[in-house]
Parts: structure tokens; sequence; C-alpha cells
């Protein structure tokens, strides 16, 4: 059977309990000033198979939301999140491979395109959903370098029977974007070689409490240099299969030097973690120590909470759990990766990383 992950899952009892999303996150250089600014564009979908050629959310008179969206914005003090709703006729995707149309808006592996913009008083109409006016427009080719595959935990049985609530599949672990953006009017310039892209992916029934994610792709070792294709990227929460949670778990992969180091607790064996994250007020923090047979990884990373956003989502159901999910993407932090030695372990190496996309939420 062949294996399509980044394609459209929303088959059978998921057309009218299900949401699917693609995810993409990158820096962009502004023009005047040459300032970096992180953006992210998600395309998404929830019940196609309840709605029409109207979106239908949850704050209207009915019980379950049904829509196509696109949501972009940028992090940092000026950040902004913009939503555009569509009636879910105008949604269209391969089962295949990532190649999604939601209007005039398109994402493939080998580019993006696409615009939204709101009016004030249209945002504040869409407050459930923590809309921003303005206006966001981006037209992107994608070179995928790295990718990240969780598993069976999201393998062709598993997705059939639909056994976890969420899924989750990484097409571009990193991802070398190159284009432009205009944002309120400003021009950003996306060069691939700072452009630190990201290409993921989720869907299912509902989402995952707590909600942790973490990726980074700008490393320097500890004397400032730049370490080439060096990728983290871990996610998790509480799974839950068939129903059944799991307990809080999670898994992720970090590259270096041409090698995966995969820590993934649905291995099960010689799969030991150690993680936290926490909220001072000021900062969310993100502190992990994973091991498997081989190797020891040591994460600690945070991210100020003032160039963060609180992210909304619906659930299927049209419930909108968290209402404290801190998304954002200038996290920075160390990674120290060990090899384990009789009696002891090896550092391989110990780095600095910036420009991190992250998230938690708890409820």
């Amino acid at each position: 059977m062949a294996d399509y992950r980044n394609g459209y899952m929303l088959k059978r009892s998921l057309e009218k309990n299900g949401y699917d999303w693609w995810w993409h996150s990158f820096l962009a250089e502004d023009e005047s000033t040459g300032d970096l600014v992180p953006f992210f564009i998600e395309y998404y979908i929830v019940n196609p198979g309840l709605g029409c050629d109207v979106p239908l959310l949850t704050g209207d008179s009915h019980k379950k939301p049904s829509y196509a969206m696109i949501k972009a914005g940028h992090w940092g003090r000026d950040k902004k999140e913009i939503h555009n709703f569509w009636g879910v006729d105008k949604f269209h995707s391969d089962v295949a491979k990532m190649d999604v149309t939601i209007g005039s808006n398109q994402a493939t592996d080998r580019g993006l395109s696409g615009c939204v913009e709101l009016k004030e008083n249209e945002a504040n109409a869409l407050g459930q959903m923590n809309c921003d006016s303005g206006s966001i427009s981006w037209n992107l080719k994608a070179e995928k370098v790295l990718s990240y595959s969780v598993g069976f935990g999201a393998s062709p049985f598993f997705r059939k029977l639909n056994l976890f609530a969420m899924f989750w599949h990484v097409q571009g672990m990193k991802v070398r974007y190159e284009g432009e953006v205009i944002s309120d009017g400003k021009k950003y310039i996306v060069k691939p070689e700072q452009s630190c892209g990201y290409q993921d992916k989720n869907w299912g029934v509902d989402f995952t409490n707590p909600w942790i994610w973490l990726n980074c792709n700008h490393f320097q070792d500890d004397k400032h240099n730049v370490i080439e294709n060096c990728s983290l990227d871990i996610g998790g929460g509480k799974p839950r299969v068939c129903g059944i949670p799991l307990g809080e778990k999670v898994l992720g992969g970090f590259h270096y030097k041409g090698k995966l180091y995969e820590f993934n607790f649905s291995k099960i064996f010689f799969q030991r973690q150690e993680w936290k994250c926490r909220d001072d007020g000021e900062k969310i923090f993100w502190d992990l120590v994973l091991s498997n047979k081989d190797n020891i990884l040591e994460v600690h990373f945070s991210c100020q909470k003032e160039d963060m956003i609180k992210i909304r989502y619906e659930n299927p159901s049209g419930k909108q759990n968290h209402k404290n999910l801190w998304n954002g993407g200038t996290a920075r932090g160390t990674v120290q990766l060990y090899e384990k030695k009789k009696g002891g372990k090896s550092l391989i190496v110990s780095c600095l990383g910036e420009w991190g996309g992250c998230e938690y939420g708890r409820y």
C-alpha cells in the first residue's frame, strides 16, 4: 500500500468528523531594513462532508464547523494573524501528495502562492478566532531538504482505522523557500539560504492536550559558525489510541552531519524521556532530556510571550478547548547531543539554536 503521508486525509468517517492542515513557516528579510521576520501560512479544512458553498463556523446556528481556511501571519513585536474562510466547495486536494487549492491559494511541495485580507470590522466579527486586520500575500518556491516520518504511528494501517485522535507528519523538517511576501504593503524577500523553512501537517478528530511542538533550523556551534543541515523537531502531548490515553509523551529527531538521531516513544525499547514545559509569565520554556539505545538529546529552549500569538482552533465537534495555545517563531536555546558510553556519555555536539518554531498549550 502506498504511504501518502503528505496528502489529503479526510476520507470515510473523517469527512464529517475530522480536520486536516498543512503548516508552513519561514524567515523573510524586510527589503527596506534588512531585518529578519518569521512568517507562517496554514492551509486548513474541517468537516468537509458537512459543508456547502459558504463557510460554517461554530458561532453560527449549527453544532459543528465546516469550512476551508487560510491562516497567515508573522511573529515578533508587531505580530499579526489573519484568517480567511471559504466554503468547502472551494477546497481541492490530492490524496497522494500536498497539492492543495483553497480559492485562489495553492500549496504544493514545489511552492506556495496566495493572499489573505481582512478589514478591521471583519476581524472584530471573528473575535472567537483571534483575528487581526490587514493583508498578506506570498509567492514562494520550495525545496524540501530534510523530512521526518514519525514511523508506524502514521502508517497506512493506523490511518485507515483512525487509531490516533491526532496524527503528525513532517515532510519538510527543513525547507529552502525562495520568493517574496507583501505584508500591509511592505515587501519581504525570502532567500533560500536564510529562510530556515519548515512544513508539517496534522490531521484527526481532535487536538492533543497538552500540545507541544519545537522546531529549529538555525544552529551555530560554540565558535558561532553556522552548522549546515542541522535540524531539530519535537512534537507531542497526550496521544490517544482508540480513545485510550497513553500518558504524556513526546517524539522527535535531531539531524546532524547527515544522520537523523531519533527519539520516539512509540518504538518502546530503550526509549526514556524527561520533559517539562512551563510559563513564567514572560516566557514559555521547553526543557527535555530524551534518550534511546545509543544517544541522549538534551534540549533547553524558550520564547518571549510578547513575540508569540495565542492561536485558536475549533475541533471537529465545534469545541475550542485550547484558550491558551501559545505559538511562536522566535524561540532560542541549546541542544546537546551525546553518545552513550559504558559508565557515562560522550558529547557529540553542543549548539545554539535561534528562530525556532514553537507551541505549548494545556487546558
